[in-house]
C-alpha cells in the first residue's frame, strides 16, 4: 500500500486534519478476562461487537470530513511482506514477550515463520495463547507449566486502539514513545517497524525525535502540538521529567521548529493518566480543561537557547499559554461546567479528550452531554459519536487517533 502524496507533518493541534492512523478493536479484546484486566490496563470488559460498531462510526465521521484513515495493522502488513523483515519482527516480538526458554523460542519462531504476514500482524496485536497451537510437541518452560491454563506466548495488546499513545508526529518528525507499562511496549515495537520500513516514512526521510530504546517513559497522550514553535507535554503517571528533557534536547538540536515546551505537571493518578485526559485545544485561543485538578497543576517552560535550553517555573497554565503562544486572550472551557459532580463524571468518560479536526470543530463522545452543550454554547462545532463501549478502555477520540498530517 503506497500513499505517494502523503508527507507526514503536524505542527498544530487544531489545523485541518488530513490523515490519521487508527486501529479497529478486534480479537485482542476477546482475550480480556476478570483475572487479567488490571495487568492489561482495563477497568472492565467491553462488548466487542458493539465497540467495533462505535469505532467504525468514528472512522466514518473522519472520512466524511475528508480525512484519510490508515489502519496500523494494514501498515504493519505492508512491511511484513518482506520475508527478512518478517523474520526479524518475529524474533523481536518473542523477545519483548519474555520467552526465555531457548527450546520454546526456537519452536515458536519456526511455527510463526510458516504463517502469512497477515497472520503475523494479527497475532502481534491479538496475541498467541497456548491453546491456539494445535500441537502437543511444543517444549514447555517453567512459565508454561505454572500458567498452564491461560498462558500467552504472545500477549494481546487491547490498548492498541488508542493509537495516540505509541507515538506522535511533531513538526516533520516522529516521536516513538517509550511506554511506562509492559502491557503497552509491543505497540511501540509495531510502530517502530512501520517507521523504519514503511514507504510513508522511508520515502520522506522522517527524523525520529525519541524512541522506545530510551529508558525514561514518554507517551503520546502527554504531547500536545500547540503551534509550530510550541508544544505542551504532561508530566505525570506515564511521562517522566527526564524523558521530557531528552525530548527537548532532541527537538532543539535536531532541526525541529519547536522552540518552547510547556511542561504541565499533573497528579499521578489513573484518572489523569495523560495530559489529554484533562486538557485539549479546540480552537486558536480556546482550550477544554477539567477544573477538578486546577489547584494541583504546576507549569514549567523549557526554552531553546543558543546553547542548550533554560527552564523556568510559570505562574499558571493560562499565563503560560498566553505568553508562549503570543496571544492576548485565552478562553478556558470547563468540562461539565462549574458543577463538580457533573464535571468529575464526564471527565471519567473522556469529556476533555476532544479531537479537533479543524479550528473550532471537534469530535467527542455524545454521552458527555453537559460538556458538549457548554462547548456548543461557546461556538465550538461538536460532532458526537457513540462511546459507551469505547470509553471502557479509558480514552476518547483524541486517544484513538494518531494524526499524520495537518494543514
Amino acid at each position: 500500500m503506497t500513499h505517494p502524496l502523503l508527507v507526514p507533518h503536524v505542527s498544530s493541534e487544531i489545523g485541518n486534519l488530513k490523515a490519521v492512523i487508527l486501529h479497529r478493536p478486534g480479537k485482542e479484546l476477546e482475550r480480556l478476562t476478570p483475572q487479567n484486566l488490571s495487568e492489561l490496563l482495563f477497568d472492565d470488559i467491553p462488548w466487542v461487537k458493539k465497540i467495533q460498531e462505535e469505532h467504525d462510526e468514528f472512522a466514518k465521521v473522519l472520512r466524511d470530513n475528508g480525512i484519510t484513515v490508515l489502519y496500523i495493522k494494514d501498515l504493519l502488513k505492508d512491511v511484513l511482506k518482506d520475508e527478512n523483515i518478517k523474520e526479524q519482527f518475529i524474533v523481536d516480538l518473542l523477545k519483548i514477550n519474555g520467552i526465555t526458554s531457548l527450546e520454546s523460542k526456537n519452536y515458536l519462531k519456526d511455527y510463526l515463520l510458516d504463517m502469512s504476514y497477515d497472520d503475523i500482524a494479527e497475532i502481534a496485536i491479538s496475541g498467541l495463547e497456548k491453546g491456539d497451537i494445535e500441537s502437543n510437541n511444543i517444549p514447555m518452560g517453567l512459565a508454561e507449566f505454572i500458567y498452564e491454563d491461560h498462558y500467552f506466548y504472545i500477549k494481546p495488546v487491547p490498548n492498541m486502539y488508542f493509537t495516540r499513545d505509541p507515538g506522535a508526529m511533531i513538526d516533520g518528525g516522529l516521536m516513538i514513545s517509550s511506554m511506562k507499562t509492559a502491557a503497552r511496549k509491543p505497540e511501540t515495537l509495531i510502530l517502530k517497524y512501520i517507521y523504519k520500513n514503511h514507504d510513508i516514512f522511508k520515502r520522506n526521510n522522517i527524523p525520529c525525535w525519541y524512541d522506545n530504546t530510551y529508558f525514561h517513559s514518554l507517551e503520546g497522550g502527554d504531547v500536545l502540538i500547540l503551534s509550530d514553535k510550541v508544544i505542551a507535554v504532561g508530566c505525570g503517571e506515564r511521562t517522566t521529567p527526564q524523558a521530557i528533557e531528552q525530548l527537548a534536547r532532541n527537538l532543539f538540536e535536531g532541526g525541529s521548529t519547536v522552540e518552547h515546551i510547556l511542561v504541565v505537571q499533573i497528579p499521578i493518578n489513573r484518572s489523569y493518566m495523560h495530559l489529554d485526559t484533562v486538557f485539549t485545544m479546540v480552537d486558536k485561543e480556546r482550550f477544554v480543561f477539567y477544573p477538578g485538578i486546577k489547584r494541583d497543576l504546576r507549569v514549567f517552560s523549557i526554552i531553546k537557547e543558543d546553547k542548550g535550553f533554560s527552564i523556568k517555573k510559570e505562574k499558571d497554565l493560562m499565563d503560560a499559554l498566553k505568553s508562549s503562544l503570543n496571544l492576548s486572550n485565552i478562553e478556558i472551557i470547563p468540562t461539565g461546567g462549574l458543577n463538580a459532580i457533573t464535571s468529575a463524571r464526564e471527565q471519567w468518560s473522556d469529556s476533555t479528550n476532544t479531537l479537533a479536526i479543524a479550528p473550532g470543530k471537534v469530535i467527542t463522545y455524545s454521552r458527555n452531554e453537559s460538556s458538549n452543550k457548554i462547548m456548543e454554547k461557546e461556538g465550538i462545532e461538536v460532532i458526537g459519536i457513540e462511546g459507551s463501549e469505547l470509553s471502557r478502555g479509558r480514552g476518547g477520540p483524541r486517544c484513538m487517533s494518531m494524526p499524520l498530517l495537518r494543514y
